[in-house]
């Protein structure tokens, strides 16, 4: 890992210079992602869990740039849909690395994935959430190897959308894994157990909760190797479970003032909390190996002062970016053609000689919901100014959509000093492509 990878990458630290080049070059709005800064998170936390394999979550990011460059890295790739199996296969994943995190699924996916198992990746791992996919799975003839899903019963992360622990959407109630574990091995190769309880855990309150879900998973885990290890005695050499996967959920610093995660401490107690237990450990990162690495561009086309706070009009929208209307989540916001390029702060002094005021940032769709921030304090936007919104890395691109027929926006990379096109910019032609008028 880059001795120059901060643990944290704050939005004043980009080259402000170089992005109001590439806006200026390709247009806003436009997501730049860094894959240079992708492959040190990744290897940050991947140094931090010593004797635990660290795969990537691809829900998080599943641009084809970002997941070759984290298996240049060595990442094995986690898939939450047939779909991204898909994409990890054509970004240059092997087939049989893949492990395949079913939720719900529908027939389409497992029709899929049992042809994609029987034809290219015999040694895919299918991890189930619903005793009934169980069924699902034999009836299309699938036999191979098969991780369940634990429910812990208790939940952690930044909003009550994502804390999956405790959510019955989500695995087994680990109470009756054991149970459904006996039956799973009768009839497929179980491999392991899953949990996943939040995302983006930052808080010692969110820590705290992590490791006491873990620790009804890891009862499971004890619980199903002693039953599965008694029949080793009768000639079962493989009865043990080969992984158990506490999934990922690591948060990242969104707001200025959040220190970084102690990822050492989490690393300690994940080793004690399975201490008792035979199997490998697995972690699955998604947030916290791309959040930082991406940000969005956006030029300010409309200034219009309101009683409690100035209303800028920018041209991203929810459609570019959506999880501040979906999650009312907070990303920071900087007025670059404020700053210049010496990455000052925004208090008037060390970059800029503009005032600070508070500011509603919004996009151009007609709801209210489009809104990125409300009476933030940013450097007195001008029309023509370009804004950035930090930390899109996670879950940004991958919402975007095409509500109020807003063409998605472009993307572009950076590695290693040089910029590619990662994905062109759609047009109002692009919004009728698998559209038909009668």
């Amino acid at each position: 890992m880059s001795a120059d990878s901060p643990r944290i990458r704050r939005l004043a630290d980009w080259d402000h210079d170089a992005l109001s080049g590439l806006a200026a070059e390709y247009g806003t709005p436009l997501y730049v992602t860094d894959l240079d800064r992708v492959a040190a998170n990744y290897n940050r936390i991947d140094d931090a869990f010593a004797g635990i394999e660290c795969m990537y979550a691809a829900k998080a990011n599943t641009g084809q740039a970002v997941v070759a460059r984290l298996l240049e890295e060595g990442a094995h790739i986690e898939c939450a849909a047939a779909g991204e199996l898909h994409r990890a296969v054509e970004a240059g994943a092997e087939p049989n690395t893949l492990q395949y995190t079913a939720t719900n699924p529908p027939a389409n996916d497992l029709d899929w994935v049992v042809d994609f198992w029987e034809t290219e990746a015999p040694e895919l791992t299918v991890t189930i959430g619903a005793t009934d996919t169980l069924d699902r799975l034999e009836a299309r003839g699938f036999d191979g190897r098969l991780a369940i899903r634990v429910n812990p019963g208790i939940g952690a992360g930044h909003h009550e959308k994502v804390a999956t622990g405790k959510d019955a959407k989500f695995g087994i109630p680990h109470e009756d894994v054991p149970v459904v574990a006996a039956d799973a091995a009768e009839r497929f190769d179980l491999v392991g157990l899953h949990a996943h309880v939040g995302s983006g855990m930052l808080t010692a309150e969110d820590l705290d909760a992590h490791r006491r879900a873990l620790e009804r998973v890891a009862e499971a885990a004890e619980s199903i190797e002693a039953d599965l290890g008694a029949g080793q005695d009768s000639g079962a050499e493989d009865a043990a479970l080969e992984f158990v996967d506490v999934g990922g959920g690591f948060g990242v610093p969104y707001r200025e003032d959040e220190a970084p995660l102690d990822l050492d401490a989490v690393a300690d107690y994940l080793h004690e909390t399975f201490d008792a237990v035979d199997a490998r450990l697995k972690v699955e990162p998604g947030r916290y190996v791309v959040a930082d690495a991406s940000l969005v561009l956006t030029e300010v086309n409309t200034i219009k002062p309101a009683a409690e706070s100035t209303v800028v009009g920018v041209d991203a929208s929810l459609a570019t970016m959506i999880r501040p209307a979906m999650f009312d989540s907070y990303h920071p916001i900087r007025n670059i053609s404020a700053h210049g390029g010496d990455g000052g702060t925004e208090d008037g002094a060390g970059g800029t000689d503009r005032e600070t005021i508070p500011a509603s940032v919004g996009g151009p769709l007609c709801t209210s919901a489009d809104v990125f921030c409300t009476g933030r304090l940013i450097a007195e936007p001008r029309r023509g100014d370009l804004l950035a919104i930090g930390n899109t890395g996670a879950y940004g691109i991958e919402l975007a959509n095409q509500f109020h027929s807003q063409p998605k926006p472009a993307e572009v990379g950076l590695s290693g000093g040089e910029v590619s096109v990662l994905r062109g910019r759609e047009g109002y032609e692009d919004l009728l492509d698998h559209e038909r008028l009668r």
